[in-house]
């Protein structure tokens, strides 16, 4: 197996874990608070990682353009979140979950479009399955 789809794979298994111990975490606090107290923790473990896997050398090569580009990611990131979370507290999360994973949608044509990236069959057949599921969960 090729480290990506491993490394794809166990993203899935913790991104779904995540959602189900969010909503747990979101009982007593309103959906801001959990976000913030979410956020200090991926803040520790992502600068953690950065440590004792000694990526702290990449900063020297690092642009502008790369730190405007993780910056405005950065900003996506957290506003899908703090509407995630928003989501979670009031609704079911495994539809609010389906329907955010359907971001992929997005992230299909994006890639295409600014990356250049080829949109194969099975990524359009994928990608038009996850459409019918997002229509079928939305639509009344």
């Amino acid at each position: 197996m090729k480290n990506w789809i491993l490394y794809s794979l166990i993203s899935m298994f913790f991104a779904g874990v995540t959602s189900v111990i969010a909503k747990i975490g979101l009982k007593n606090v309103s959906s801001d608070t959990g976000v913030a107290v979410r956020t200090i923790f991926v803040f520790l473990i992502v600068w953690l990682n950065v440590f004792v896997f000694q990526s702290v050398k990449d900063f020297k090569n690092l642009t502008k353009m790369d730190i405007i580009y993780l910056g405005i990611s950065g900003v996506t990131t957290s506003l899908s979140w703090i509407f995630y979370y928003k989501a979670i507290k009031i609704g079911n999360v495994s539809q609010v979950n389906l329907i955010d994973k359907a971001s992929i949608l997005i992230t299909i044509v994006l890639s295409f479009v600014i990356l250049n990236e080829q949109i194969t069959w099975k990524t359009a057949v994928g990608g038009s399955l996850m459409l019918a599921g997002l229509l079928i969960l939305t639509l009344k």
